[in-house]
């Protein structure tokens, strides 16, 4: 089971992309042989993605349902619910679900995002109406008991103990999130508050499920060496007999137009000091493909992280020296309000104040200078060049998919976002970073390092 806190840089936006078309810029848009959709009466939707070079097949179930769909008191629950779906229907006990799947010789797992839960089977292609029968079960069997919940939420408190309490890194995004953020849910962790998890029930959990797991807010995808029609009917055998279900009112929450600069500073056993400064600024929106800006952002983002030379790996690390690293995070596709964000470590002796003058230092170069074609040609020709001789990934194919699909995009977009990002002008670069990276927009987060405690104090 996996968290995945959804962070695009334009490089992976690239891999992701091409992996689902090996050379999209060859085909016309929104016109792939290759991709067949299906909706069936239920309201379920099948995408089926033909590959044969290989006899393997892979088979995802994406539900619309993420951290950013809970409401306070019951944060965590989505990724709770993720954990609980391995524990068992009436057909399938406790565990069987994953001994079963590695019978058939087959990998898989789940994860959840903010925006999303996955589920998915990686198996030989004979085997996939074995998976499918499988995953369908437990869209609308799942039947745990209360014993199993409580083993279940103490691996997650567990989970949160690892992955984010004993985490610097983690802690301070965590608090950035919450500061940068009044009411949307992207405030709250993907995994929970600590005191929502030792509060949770079996009910919460059973109660997500029964309001989000329905086939009308389910997308299967299934990428491989697959027929299509024969796929469909599959789908149709296995998840057409599901009932639709009355799905809880999505209501808009948003974001507060911040009005001044914020800041969050977080004490926490480290080696060095850490400083995160993120924006508020656009994403992209459905039915708004050509809209410049968010494009812009991203080839922003590489600009300045986007390969070795980059601009702040080139200054703040081989030149200043004053960080051991740097890194630019952008999700120009998701459900909720976006950040671009810089998150640095420091160099040994040096200090957050020293580190934040040259990140504002070199964003005023670009906003004063813009950026050179010369500079961004490259980046466009290396992030394409690097992907077409990239031997496509059967899983990642349908990792894009549902992803594009979750945001409310469809596969069809894919192309023409693609065709898009390469018009992008330099002046157009420079316009969204004089225009967004701005104080009255900005959180900035600091980590101060506190001194770890050694065995013998914490064994006191």
């Amino acid at each position: 089971m996996v968290i995945l806190q959804m962070r695009s840089t334009l490089f992976q936006l690239f891999f992701l992309f091409l992996s689902y078309s090996q050379c999209a810029w060859a085909a016309p848009a929104n016109k792939s042989p290759d991709t067949h959709e299906y909706q069936f009466a239920n309201g379920l939707k099948l995408i089926v993605q033909e590959d044969h070079r290989a006899p393997t097949v892979a088979h995802m179930v994406w539900y619309r349902a993420g951290s950013m769909d809970e409401v306070n008191g019951r944060t965590g629950v989505a990724h709770v619910l993720e954990h609980m779906m391995f524990k068992g229907t009436e057909k399938v006990k406790a565990g069987e679900f994953s001994r079963l799947v590695a019978a058939l010789g087959g990998r898989e797992n789940a994860f959840t995002s903010r925006e999303y839960t996955a589920y998915f089977q990686q198996v030989e292609k004979s085997k996939l109406n074995e998976v499918m029968k499988l995953e369908a079960d437990r869209m609308s069997n799942l039947n745990f008991d209360d014993a199993e919940f409580l083993k279940e939420i103490q691996v997650v408190m567990e989970e949160r103990r690892l992955r984010t309490e004993d985490n610097p890194s983690s802690l301070l995004n965590e608090s950035l999130m919450a500061t940068a953020f009044m009411s949307s849910p992207y405030r709250h962790p993907v995994v929970g508050w600590m005191n929502d998890l030792e509060n949770m029930r079996a009910t919460d959990a059973r109660d997500w499920y029964r309001s989000w797991y329905a086939p009308n807010n389910a997308t299967v995808i299934i990428s491989g060496d697959v027929d299509p029609e024969q796929t469909r009917q599959a789908v149709e055998k296995y998840y057409g007999v599901i009932d639709t279900r009355v799905l809880p009112v999505r209501k808009p929450q948003l974001e507060p137009v911040q009005k001044g600069i914020k800041h969050v500073e977080v004490k926490a056993p480290a080696d060095s000091p850490q400083l995160a400064m993120a924006w508020k600024v656009p994403r992209l929106q459905v039915g708004a493909l050509d809209d410049v800006e968010p494009y812009a952002l991203e080839l922003l983002s590489a600009v300045l992280d986007g390969y070795d030379n980059a601009r702040l790996n080139r200054i703040m690390i081989k030149q200043e020296r004053v960080v051991n690293d740097v890194g630019v995070s952008y999700d120009m596709i998701s459900r909720g309000p976006a950040l671009f964000q810089i998150n640095a470590s420091m160099a040994k002796g040096k200090t957050i104040a020293q580190a934040e003058a040259s990140v504002r230092r070199i964003i005023g170069e670009i906003v004063q200078k813009g950026v050179l074609d010369s500079e961004l040609k490259r980046i466009k020709v290396r992030l394409l060049s690097s992907q077409i001789y990239k031997r496509d990934s059967i899983f990642g194919q349908a990792m894009e998919i549902g992803s594009i699909e979750m945001a409310g995009f469809s596969w069809r977009d894919i192309d023409p976002m693609l065709e898009k990002m390469q018009t992008i002008t330099p002046e157009q670069v420079q316009a969204v970073a004089k225009k967004y990276l701005l104080n009255e927009s900005l959180t900035i987060g600091v980590l101060d390092p506190q001194a770890r405690k050694s065995a013998g104090q914490e064994r006191k």
